[in-house]
């Protein structure tokens, strides 16, 4: 094989080994982008949890109050009765 043909060939491999690497550096940035996109959207979602977490806590305390009130009323009207 001549020179010629060799220095060719290297140049065409070269070449495509440069395009394969600017599209895995594409594609890498692309996934980059989507993982920091996913992680902003775990963090709004924790922040929402919280928030929901910290707004339910009246709702067993309002269970055992209305328990006792019906205790109490059927207590109070057992008395009456």
């Amino acid at each position: 094989m001549p020179e010629g043909e060799i220095a060719l060939a290297l140049a065409e491999l070269r070449n495509a080994l440069e395009v394969g690497l600017a599209r895995i550096d594409g594609q890498l940035a692309l996934l980059v982008q989507r993982s920091d996109q996913t992680d902003k959207a775990i963090d709004d979602l924790e922040q929402r949890i919280a928030t929901l977490e910290k707004g339910r806590w009246p709702l067993p305390t309002i269970a055992v109050l209305a328990s006792i009130t019906a205790v109490a009323l059927t207590a109070f009207g057992m008395v009456r009765g």
